[in-house]
């Protein structure tokens, strides 16, 4: 590590969230989510549902995946952390992990647009989000060693930045070249490339490969200048890292900050992450916009989200990411007050003009706040992580992070398909949202915005 300067390594740790976006970009947001919502929505009208029925199964049957690869990446994340902690050697692990995030992401190719193996597409996906999320935790725990406590916000706000021109660049490419409107044609008027058939929605479903092969060739980086930790000499077995666990867990009654910081991270990253997960699928199926338009939408959100997790990261090291993480949350909550309260026909009860295009306006303004303000808020959540870390358990400790975001991580997914079934509607199907930001701003309350690294 001698020879590799600290500024090379920040940038190389850049470049992971520059090669991971992507997958939360184009898989998980703005094209595989919206694609297998409509695909859905239309193989349950072909089983006789109506159309406002088969487009909540549609959201319920996406919940149920999120919901279960949620709850496998909560109840993983720590064990992994400490085994990894114990023998200081993390690099397998993130190969590994990698790998699952490759293999995960290239299913989505084999993806039936007549819906024939919609259980096959909620798999794929979720193995690679369960290895990409993984990955994050490795990446997130060598935060603490690239700076002090000052330092590191503006490079956790630079670092979310650099990723989202990731997937930025990424979007567009897919939209541009690949992703095929009604026509057939991509957003530029243009045979998919590479000879794909618009017809069986191949520009569509090579998003799967794309994302895979951009992870792969920029993870290079990454990989020649983060170094892994000193190795401690001991071999790490199931049985000791649920001991650290344990006791990590058990230790959270003396370091009332710490726990009340997991708590309410674990509630408003789960109201991010069911934004994140249902926002795409809340454009098809509620305001009817084809993958095309999401991906645009997409496009602007990714956009606001660098500049504004940018200028985020410099609030943070000002003023500290207690009250950058209060402002987002507060912004947020705004925005899903809205997005529940509008549809094609009315908001917020008045009625609107038919064929009105407020509604597309008024989302294309959420989205930039979504990406803006969700970025700010993921940024500032682990800069104040850091300041809740000690370095020498650094990987244990945001497994911890890590369980507290996916703990519940079904949490918001299995809320939102509850509340879609009960309504029947889709729109209404997001209002649980709104209840656990409110929660996590509520707890946030009494984290020391100092931290402590007992």
């Amino acid at each position: 590590m001698s020879n590799i300067s600290a500024r090379k390594r920040i940038w190389g740790w850049w470049f992971f969230d520059w090669a991971s976006q992507p997958y939360h970009t184009l898989l998980v947001t703005f094209v595989f989510g919206p694609f297998f919502a409509a695909v859905a929505a239309n193989y349950y009208l072909g089983e006789g549902l109506d159309a406002e029925a088969a487009k909540a199964q549609a959201q319920a049957l996406w919940s149920i995946g999120m919901t279960a690869t949620g709850l496998m990446i909560g109840f993983g994340a720590p064990f992994i952390g400490a085994l990894a902690d114990i023998s200081g050697h993390k690099r397998p692990w993130l190969i590994g992990f990698s790998l699952m995030y490759v293999l995960g992401a290239w299913g989505i190719w084999y993806s039936d647009p007549a819906g024939s193996n919609l259980w096959w597409m909620l798999v794929t996906f979720g193995f690679g989000f369960i290895g990409a999320e993984f990955a994050l935790i490795f990446a997130n725990s060598q935060l603490p060693s690239l700076g002090d406590k000052e330092d590191v916000g503006a490079i956790s706000g630079s670092g979310f930045a650099f990723g989202y021109l990731g997937g930025v660049l990424a979007l567009f490419i897919m939209l541009l070249l690949f992703v095929e409107q009604g026509s057939g044609k991509t957003l530029i008027g243009l045979d998919p490339v590479l000879g794909l058939d618009a017809e069986a929605r191949e520009g569509t479903r090579a998003v799967g490969p794309f994302t895979a092969i951009w992870f792969v060739v920029f993870m290079v980086p990454y990989f020649l200048w983060v170094r892994d930790d000193a190795r401690t000499g001991k071999r790490g077995t199931l049985g000791q890292a649920v001991t650290l666990v344990v006791a990590s867990v058990k230790a959270l009654r003396y370091r009332a900050s710490l726990a009340q910081y997991l708590g309410s991270s674990m509630l408003y990253r789960d109201a991010l992450n069911g934004l994140y997960s249902f926002g795409g699928v809340y454009a098809a199926l509620v305001l009817g916009w084809q993958i095309t338009l999401i991906g645009i939408f997409g496009v602007i959100s990714a956009i606001a989200a660098a500049a504004f997790s940018w200028v985020g990261g410099m609030a943070d090291k000002r003023y500290g990411p207690k009250p950058v993480i209060t402002a987002a949350i507060l912004v947020l909550t705004l925005v899903c007050i809205t997005v529940v309260n509008m549809s094609r026909e009315a908001l917020f009860g008045f009625e609107l003009a038919e064929g009105s295009k407020l509604p597309d306006a008024i989302f294309f303004g959420c989205g930039i706040l979504i990406g803006g303000f969700g970025g700010i808020l993921q940024a500032a959540s682990r800069s104040l992580m850091v300041r809740h870390t000690n370095p020498a358990k650094a990987t244990e400790s945001f497994g911890l992070y890590g369980l507290s975001g996916r703990a519940t991580a079904f949490l918001a997914p299995a809320l939102i398909g509850v509340a879609t079934t009960w309504t029947g509607s889709a729109r209404l199907g997001i209002s649980p949202v709104i209840f656990l930001f409110i929660l996590g701003l509520i707890i946030l309350y009494r984290v020391k915005a100092e931290g402590d690294q007992v």
